[in-house]
Parts: C-alpha cells; structure tokens; sequence
C-alpha cells in the first residue's frame, strides 16, 4: 500500500461528525471526508492534498504528516505508518541475512519453565519458543501463517476475531517500514488467496503496535487460561522482539498454566499438545533460509 492509498482510507473512514463538520449537507456524496475538508483542518491547499493522494507529491514535510495525523485522529501506530509510507526506505540492494537470536537468548527463552515465551523477527516468524509457548499456542515457523491457516488457533484464543486483525495490523505496520520485503509478499499473497478473514482485514489498512495485553485461550487439557503479555525489543536487534506470557497470582490461570507446565515437562503426549502444527520441538536459530 502506497501513502495514497492509506489517505484516501483514512479520509473515507473519518466521519464529518467527528471533526465538527455537519455530515448531511444537500449534495453531499462521500462516506467520510471531502479532500477539501481534510486540507482546511491540515492547514495545506486543496490542490496540494490532492497531489498526495494521487502520487504526485511523495516528500511531506514532518509539519504536513503532524497535522494529517492530528486531523485523521491517528494513533500512534497509525501516526508511525503514515511517516514509514510517506518517507519509505531505499530498495536494498541484496535481500536481508537470515534472522538469528543469540544463543545466551535461547538458553535464557528455553530456562523459562512456568511462563510462555517466544520471540518473534521480521513478518511475525517465530524466530524462538520454549516448551511451554509450544504447548500451549504453536510449533509453526511464522505466527501469522498459524493464525489463518491453522484450525487449532481458532480453538485455542477466544477472541480469535481480535488476535486475528491485531496480527494483520503488526504485518500492515511493519509493510510500511519494509516495502520492499519479498518475503513479506509472498506471506501476504498467500494468506489473501487462502484466507477470505485476512483477505478482509488486509483490505483495510488498519495498523497494530505490539506492546502488551491481554490473551484469553484455552488449552485441551487443563481448559481456559488467560495471560497478559509483555512485548520487549531485543537490544541489537530492533526486528526482534521477545513476548513473555504471565497469569494473574492466584487465579484460575495460573493454576491451569502450572498444571500444563507439569504436564509439558512430563512429555509433549501428557500436555496434549496446544495446537496441531507440526513442528521441532527445540528453540530454532532462524524462520529463514540464508
């Protein structure tokens, strides 16, 4: 998606109401905002707002993208996205090398017996877990893949619908700051051939930050467990981000989530195995061929 096209989103999907703007004025046609209102509110000509939308300006100054941000009521994941499209990165001359986590980041991933913890790299692939995130979510070597196109993931979050969208979001925000990234198109192209639900959300361009929140799932054996979760960038690798999973002391989830360590250090066939995808069972050095 070019900055044209994420204009035009956010335009269409701002109600005149919103900005003190009467929305039922005779005449008018559009669902959101007209370009001549969006360019009153930003403090820009009509002529040069319209240029953006269609391409033929590609250079707004860092004044222009705070004020499109402040009229579309952006946050600051969205506010972010509309800087990455609007100032986008050179074309790399050779693809990326192939993701690796540090071995003492491993050991430290795989030490960790009584909270889930993965760490995800470029594209939401899963770059390291340790037995208990295995258990419990998924053995699947890209995190979005698993999400669409693996059954189990339905089963498992109860609130599919929201972890679902959130995931395309992380994949529309990091296009923004990579457009150039093949892989990222081949992942996109395939999820939006096999998935109508990503096909929709990817259509609308909304953006997610991963920061923390809140997870609420279910495991076969030891029933539902809700986890809050903490999203902390690797330093040395501003790709890499490590999701450390924790229930509330003293709730029903963390004895569910105790219980299904117990059954984890006892064998992958005591704990039943959260979902379905096949998979090493070992905390793995890339998701990519080099």
């Amino acid at each position: 998606m070019n900055l044209g096209d994420f204009l035009r989103k956010c335009r269409a999907d701002l109600s005149p109401a919103a900005v003190g703007i009467d929305g039922y004025q005779p005449g008018r046609r559009v669902r959101g905002l007209r370009r001549e209102e969006v360019a009153q509110l930003a403090g820009v000509s009509v002529d040069y707002y319209t240029r953006l939308e269609q391409g033929r300006h590609t250079s707004p100054s860092a004044a222009v993208i705070d004020a499109l941000a402040r009229v579309f009521q952006l946050d600051a994941a969205a506010r972010a996205h509309l800087a990455d499209l609007a100032h986008p990165t050179r074309r790399r001359v050779s693809p990326a090398p192939a993701q690796r986590v540090r071995p003492a980041m491993q050991q430290l991933v795989a030490s960790l017996t009584e909270h889930p913890a993965l760490i995800l790299g470029r594209r939401t692939d899963i770059l390291a877990s340790n037995a208990l995130a295995r258990a419990l979510m998924t053995r699947e070597r890209n995190y979005a893949r698993w999400i669409f196109l693996d059954p189990a993931a339905r089963e498992i979050f109860l609130d599919w619908p929201t972890v679902a969208a959130e995931v395309v979001g992380t994949l529309r925000l990091y296009a923004g700051r990579n457009p150039d990234d093949d892989r990222l198109d081949q992942l996109v192209e395939e999820l939006t051939t096999k998935n109508p639900d990503f096909r929709t959300w990817w259509s609308g361009h909304q953006v997610h930050e991963r920061t923390n929140g809140t997870k609420r799932m279910t495991h076969p054996a030891v029933g539902p467990i809700t986890l809050r979760y903490e999203a902390l960038a690797l330093p040395g690798d501003d790709e890499q981000v490590l999701f450390l999973y924790h229930p509330d002391p003293g709730s029903s989830s963390h004895d569910n989530l105790r219980l299904l360590a117990l059954l984890t250090a006892a064998g992958p066939n005591q704990a039943g195995g959260g979902a379905r995808s096949a998979g090493s069972a070992e905390p793995r050095r890339s998701a990519e061929r080099p």
